[in-house]
């Protein structure tokens, strides 16, 4: 393919040493193949359609963006807990909450 072409093996790529193996003796599209080809969503409409969706802008936003660092062993704990990490942060972060705003004089 014209453009970037990686000659060699690069780790952290998005695919494995094997895959690599497994595709690197492919030959170059040619000029007639590249004219050739269409769009994705021109060949697979529905597939597209289903891949482009996503989540739409909140109508009535309820949370609100920041940015926070926390210690790496903490992210590490939420995170091994599965799906669902960040909101259990955030319902950690707002039981500490109530109980500073009942401890307050």
């Amino acid at each position: 393919m014209p453009g970037k072409r990686m000659k060699a093996f690069k780790p952290d790529q998005g695919f494995t040493k094997r895959d690599w193996d497994e595709v690197s003796d492919n030959p170059e599209l040619t000029k007639e193949q590249l004219e050739t080809m269409r769009p994705f969503a021109e060949v697979f409409p529905d597939l597209a359609a289903g891949i482009k969706r996503t989540r739409g802008k909140q109508k009535a936003p309820t949370k609100q963006l920041v940015s926070v660092r926390l210690d790496r062993d903490v992210i590490v704990a939420f995170k091994a807990t599965g799906a669902g990490w960040q909101r259990r942060i955030n319902e950690a972060l707002r039981r500490a909450a109530e109980a500073m705003n009942r401890s307050s004089p």
